[in-house]
């Protein structure tokens, strides 16, 4: 049966029911039945609309898109070993969060929705600010006053009222809900549609590997939207015969913000308070996922693990993938952190996504690329 499903308390909404929980206050999931056809898939255009029949919207006259999706997936030599590096950066709006927008929005669309919410970090503000103008729908983002200017110049030119809130990011979670109380709550933490769009990035790894899982995903994990919606495409995959396995889901985070290896590690089942510090991985610095223990599931689950990354790491990392020509936000480079940090990842075909471009964090890369090249000066690499 298809609807919105309350895992806590079992309550079952009908599919276009405008709402983002439930009514005892806790997360929904989407109960759907994805089908696969891929004789239809290989001949429709490269985007992620290519599976359509997995993909909650019933009309395609209120579907919202760019033509997004379908990124490059290449192998990247590091020298520790080769990575598979999907390239989210190029969405249209600069990262990976563009999969869910464009579900979400369209649903939104399709319920009659006039306005929306979202809080964002950044990248899925974005996000949500350009679908939504591309539907007429209205919208307003609030943000940490922390978020990278070239963020917020974004959300302002998509036309989105833009809200700065003081304080930790969870502030501005705070904030978010409050106004969702009036407005429909366009979250890519809590609304589920949100995840029907990121389980396409399952979809596309299957289908550039030749229809077939990788052994392991390494995944920035803060909210959880990638990994989350990873593992939904995946077991949908696994549920039509299309995989024979579910492949490892490693989360990857931020040292000094990592409520869920915490979590990990002591064997919780729910998040603990941690003590956090300012990282340069805006992205993923969320002291108290609403998904945590959803996320850590997911993890147990899949035999992955929670892996964690120090500032000085990704900065490492951010420069060997700047070397190679790939220019992409700190947040992205925490799984290629943690490659060259931990062996026992580097098994079999491991998939990683550099989740977003480094355009939207140039004041941060300017400062990582000149301390990187007065590094090189100091042991005589360059003389410029």
């Amino acid at each position: 049966m298809n609807g919105l499903l309350c895992k806590s308390c079992g309550t079952m909404y009908p599919m276009n029911d405008p709402r983002w929980r439930c009514d005892c206050g806790d997360l929904l999931t989407v109960r759907f039945r994805a089908r696969f056809d891929r004789k239809k898939i290989v001949r429709r255009k490269p985007t992620m609309w290519r599976y359509r029949e997995a993909l909650p919207i019933d009309d395609d006259d209120h579907v919202v898109s760019f033509e997004e999706g379908m990124t490059p997936m290449i192998p990247v030599d590091l020298g520790a070993g080769t990575l598979l590096l999907k390239l989210e950066q190029l969405f249209p709006t600069g990262s990976y969060k563009d999969r869910g927008a464009a579900v979400l929005i369209s649903k939104a669309k399709e319920m009659g929705i006039a306005r929306v919410v979202e809080d964002s970090s950044g990248n899925a503000g974005c996000a949500i600010a350009a679908y939504a103008a591309k539907a007429g729908i209205e919208c307003e983002i609030l943000v940490p006053e922390s978020t990278s200017p070239g963020k917020l110049a974004q959300i302002l030119l998509y036309g989105a009222a833009l809200r700065r809130i003081p304080g930790s990011r969870e502030n501005t979670a705070n904030a978010a809900l409050a106004a969702a109380e009036t407005t429909y709550y366009a979250s890519h933490s809590w609304n589920p549609f949100f995840f029907q769009g990121t389980k396409t990035f399952a979809y596309e790894v299957w289908e550039q590997l030749g229809f077939r899982a990788p052994d392991a995903l390494l995944l920035p994990t803060g909210n959880g939207t990638l990994l989350i919606g990873s593992w939904i495409g995946f077991r949908e995959l696994k549920e039509n015969g299309l995989v024979d396995k579910m492949p490892r889901h490693i989360a990857v985070q931020a040292e000094n913000c990592a409520p869920l290896l915490a979590m990990f590690r002591n064997g919780l089942d729910s998040v603990p308070a941690i003590a956090t510090r300012e990282t340069i991985a805006e992205g993923v610095a969320i002291a108290n996922p609403v998904r945590g223990k959803e996320i850590v599931d997911i993890v147990r689950e899949t035999g992955g693990e929670v892996l964690a990354v120090s500032d000085a790491e990704v900065e490492k990392a951010l420069i060997l993938l700047g070397g190679k020509g790939l220019y992409v936000e700190p947040t992205s480079a925490l799984p290629v952190a943690a490659f060259l940090k931990y062996p026992g990842v580097r098994f079999g075909d491991v998939v990683a996504p550099l989740t977003g471009h480094g355009l939207k964090a140039n004041e941060k890369m300017l400062e990582i690329a000149s301390k990187g090249r007065k590094k090189r000066r100091k042991e005589g690499r360059t003389t410029a």
